[in-house]
């Protein structure tokens, strides 16, 4: 209909997990599950029911005219064939541009769509409705979603994403398992599979390992080679080599940041903020600005005080929360962790040593999650704007825990003792054992968690039917999927998903290289073949050993970018240190020709970090032109309708004309038109409104408040208040 061509076979993509039992006949049409199951298909989903070895699964999949009306009811933007971004219209599906497979609507889109239809199975009648489950009775209260009744009873165990099984394939082979192209990804199918945020990981763990080729080329030149008396002339030069290769990278990963944006056609006025939880409430700033400006009402006064209030009081309590964190950090972790690095270098037993680190790394466990337990009680005070704001503050304050952990004992040796062989045992053990312990333990963790839990429910079905002998199996791939671990992350799954851990893990990465470049130039050749693999072996997680994540939207690193830049800046004074060091073998720490001119060369590296920032755009020329033309053909577009609608203006509102000067009626006419534009905009029944008079519509206009309204109404008002004549 509508043009609309023939729609893709049905996919299945939620499954919703209840407990297996037997029904009784008669108490079919009172079953809970029957009911959800019968809410599923009125609101539109196509439902499939599978019976597993203990828990019943129900698969849900939403036909492409369900999504679109869904997509239109939530006023979802998409980009249209023309640039423009518009709020889609089933009935003008043909307008908006497609995804590179051919689909629709993205993988964050069609979250968002399933999400709210999920939620949509509320109790319209206007008194309760009596449920069965098992004996059990269940009160469904009017308006209360049932999905969220059934979840507080218990009886809805989980809803997850699936994996779409031809698509997954298709990936496996393209990404996952080519391992010839090292470092070519599939970016756009992983962006249409698992959404925005994931793809951007790829992509930047692409590019960073691509450009790791120089630095690791020349660090091996420099432990193969041996240079002799010119050693304190190769060393300042390979260190500021590094540093315009870091502050290099991360200009032209903004580039390709924007043009990434750019080319998926990335739009965030609706629903960024979903996408964390398939089900459950979401973290909400304490009061937002819309209900600072319903309670200020007309009152500009206070409704500017209120604003500034609002604004200072969330600075205030931003800084107050850093502030606890900073001094918790300084305070307690500091000196464990100085202890812990003396005591390791005085202690001569490699046994006691040994010892040492593991009740270290217990201890460190301990901390860590206190830590992320603070931050998160510290983040539900804060007036974040959305989760993603709330993730990245939760990325700033648990990234000092770490930043401690990982780096104080390193700065220890290289400062204070400043013993180079211990320093590179150090790094070494960090760099290489940590990172192949880690990819170890990140990969089979989830597979042997897998085969546990495969294993015990085999043997409780076999402990159920004592009388069978035959092989019991997993005859359905959804119950498999059910059995996998999520992509979570190690603190506060209710903020982050596993793409915490991965970016901690290439940030702690960059410091390591960076900061301590010139006492181990081998580390950029060993964290260059550790990111080979960890591209295959993170997609290999994402696509078998784990259930589908749940899709982010954000378009950016976010507060990880922040954080490398930081490690960028730290990297210089560190590495200006050791080259104090390689310079004053004597220790007398004076002031040489050399010694100035590390000095000197540390303040000019600071000057050409923050001035590289102009000399390469963060926003490529190609990106900068569609951009512009995409405002100016909205302009034109909107500026010809406005014309069109101000010179039929008393047609189209009945007649009505105001009777005053013709000033008055052209800039009555302005208003009437943008606001019967907004109303259309927003899918309001202009006519029902509009046959009341204008004097009555211009007091419904006012009266239905700002947040049902656009922008642009707000614009119309501001340049005065409608007049009822």
């Amino acid at each position: 209909m509508n043009g609309v061509e023939e729609e893709d076979p049905i996919v299945y993509e939620i499954a919703v997990v209840v407990p297996r039992r037997n029904l009784k006949l008669e108490n079919e049409g009172y079953d809970c599950v029957e009911v959800l199951v019968n809410e599923f298909r009125n609101v539109g989903f196509v439902v499939e029911r599978v019976f597993g070895l203990h828990d019943e699964f129900i698969k849900l999949a939403a036909p492409l005219e369900t999504l679109g009306r869904v997509a239109a009811r939530l006023n979802m933007k998409k980009t249209t064939h023309i640039g423009v971004d518009l709020q889609f219209e089933w009935e003008e599906i043909e307008a908006f541009v497609r995804q590179s497979d051919g689909s629709l609507f993205s993988w964050c889109e069609r979250f968002q769509c399933y999400r709210h239809l999920i939620h949509e199975t509320v109790n319209k009648k206007n008194s309760d409705i009596t449920l069965k489950f098992d004996g059990k009775e269940i009160q469904w209260e009017p308006g209360e979603s049932l999905l969220q009744r059934l979840e507080l009873e218990g009886i809805v165990k989980q809803v997850f994403p699936l994996h779409d099984e031809t698509k997954r394939k298709k990936l496996l082979r393209s990404w996952a398992l080519n391992w010839w192209d090292v470092t070519t990804q599939p970016i756009d199918e992983i962006n249409v599979y698992f959404g925005t945020k994931i793809a951007v990981y790829f992509a930047f763990l692409g590019m960073y390992t691509r450009w790791m080729i120089f630095p690791a080329a020349f660090g091996l030149i420099l432990q193969l080679v041996d240079f002799g008396s010119l050693k304190l002339l190769v060393f300042p030069a390979f260190f500021i080599s590094i540093v315009l290769w870091a502050v290099l990278f991360f200009q032209f990963w903004k580039r390709k940041n924007s043009a990434l944006s750019a080319r998926w056609h990335l739009n965030f006025s609706a629903g960024t903020s979903h996408g964390y939880k398939l089900s459950g409430s979401e973290w909400n700033c304490l009061q937002p600005p819309m209900e600072l400006v319903k309670d200020s009402g007309i009152d500009k006064t206070k409704e500017k005080e209120d604003f500034q209030r609002y604004e200072w009081f969330g600075y205030l309590r931003r800084f107050r929360n850093d502030a606890i964190v900073i001094l918790s950090i300084i305070c307690l972790q500091l000196p464990f962790e100085l202890a812990y690095a003396h005591l390791y270098e005085v202690i001569k037993s490699d046994i006691m040593k040994f010892g040492l680190t593991a009740v270290y790394l217990l201890v460190i466990q301990y901390f860590t999650k206190i830590g992320g337990k603070l931050s998160i009680r510290l983040i539900k005070h804060e007036n974040n704007e959305s989760t993603e704001y709330q993730a990245d503050s939760l990325v700033y304050k648990v990234f000092g825990l770490y930043f401690m952990q990982s780096y104080i004992g390193v700065f220890y040796h290289a400062l204070l003792h400043r013993n180079l062989m211990t320093l590179r045992q150090v790094l070494i053990q960090r760099m290489i054992l940590y990172e192949v312990f880690e990819n170890l333990l990140e990969n089979s963790l989830p597979y042997l968690k897998y085969s546990y839990k495969k294993f015990r429910a085999v043997r409780n079905k076999k402990k159920r039917e004592k009388g069978s002998t035959g092989k019991i199996q997993f005859a359905t791939r959804v119950e498999k999927e059910y059995m996998k671990p999520t992509y979570s992350a190690s603190i506060c799954e209710e903020l982050e998903d596993g793409l915490f851990d991965d970016f901690l893990e290439l940030a702690l990465q960059f410091g390591m290289i960076m900061m301590f470049a010139c006492a181990f130039p081998l580390a950029f050749a060993f964290s260059a073949l550790s990111n080979i693999a960890e591209m295959r072996t993170d997609a290999l997680k994402l696509l078998v050993i784990l259930r589908r994540p749940v899709p982010r939207a954000a378009a950016t690193i976010g507060a990880w970018l922040n954080i490398f830049q930081f490690l960028i800046l730290m990297s210089i004074c560190t590495n200006s240190a050791l080259l104090v060091w390689l310079y004053d073998q004597e220790g007398k720490w004076k002031i040489e020709p050399g010694l100035a001119a590390i000095l000197v060369m540390e303040h000019v590296l600071l000057l050409i970090k923050f001035g590289f920032s102009r000399f390469v755009p963060e926003e490529p020329a190609w990106v900068r032109a569609k951009r512009m033309k995409n405002a100016t053909q909205a302009q034109a577009m909107c500026s010809k309708q406005l014309l069109r609608s101000i010179s039929g203006g008393d047609k189209a509102f009945g007649g009505y004309i105001p009777r005053k000067t013709s000033d008055d009626v052209q800039f009555f006419s302005l208003k009437l038109a943008i606001a019967r534009r907004v109303m259309r905009a927003s899918r309001a029944t202009m006519s029902s409104v509009t046959s009341l008079g204008a004097p009555k519509t211009f007091a419904y206009l006012t009266s239905i408040g700002h947040d049902s309204l656009s922008p642009s109404l707000d614009l119309s008002l501001e340049l005065g208040r409608i007049e009822v004549f």
